[in-house]
């Protein structure tokens, strides 16, 4: 079982939270092995000291650095879905397959626009864990379209993903292994034809992710998958 402990270099007792699922649920005493990740790559071997069901203290055993770490990075801003159950899917699929951070954006035709960032920080965490991963991707604050845009303005390795018939190539046809990528999905109803004008006007490069038409979530870990796969060719 992995234990999240975020200052485990400045304290050696886990959470409350943490604590009362070691103990409580898990029934763990002192002398017990337990592994922790610090959302930062670091992943540790340690045992119970303190088996306390609020402040359980842990000695460490040993520290790998950069643990299950991939050697690129990987942001998708993504306008949320309608339905939060299927936007919180994305969120855990994603950060169980690999990504580096997400944004969610407002576009024109979102139907939803405000998310609560702590219900998904949450599910990052429980998916962190649960695939073995150490570092803890970041969920960025809602954004506009246009503002998100023109931030990244000129970068390399941007791609928008939208379904306009239009002269579009393919993410594995554009993409070069081991490069950070940024890559913007748009909502339910697409991004607008103004938007997709926009990105491409400032330098975003426009991508099909196949042939068939994708749910915004789909779409979402089509792409992240998509990148990890060509890092492995």
């Amino acid at each position: 079982m992995i234990f999240y402990a975020p200052n485990i270099n400045d304290s050696s007792f886990l959470s409350e939270e943490e604590s009362a699922h070691a103990i409580r649920v898990l029934r763990l005493d002192c002398g017990d092995k337990i592994e922790l990740v610090d959302g930062l790559g670091n992943f540790y071997e340690a045992e119970i000291i303190f088996p306390h069901h609020k402040r359980c203290e842990v000695r460490i055993l040993n520290k790998i650095e950069n643990y299950n770490a991939f050697p690129f990075r990987i942001h998708i801003a993504i306008a949320p879905t309608k339905n939060m159950d299927r936007m919180e899917w994305f969120v855990e699929k994603a950060t169980e397959i690999g990504i580096t951070e997400i944004t969610p954006l407002l576009c024109r035709y979102s139907e939803r626009k405000v998310i609560k960032p702590e219900r998904l920080n949450k599910i990052l965490i429980s998916a962190m864990k649960q695939s073995k991963k150490a570092t803890l991707p970041i969920v960025n604050e809602m954004i506009s379209f246009d503002k998100f845009i023109k931030s990244k303005q000129q970068s390399d390795n941007c791609f928008i993903a939208h379904c306009y018939e239009q002269d579009k190539k393919s993410l594995t046809e554009l993409y070069v292994k081991g490069d950070e990528v940024t890559i913007v999905i748009g909502p339910e109803g697409d991004f607008s034809e103004d938007e997709v004008s926009l990105a491409i006007s400032n330098g975003f490069q426009p991508i099909t992710l196949g042939n068939s038409r994708l749910r915004t979530e789909t779409a979402g870990i089509v792409a992240c998958h998509t990148i990890h796969l060509l890092n492995l060719l």
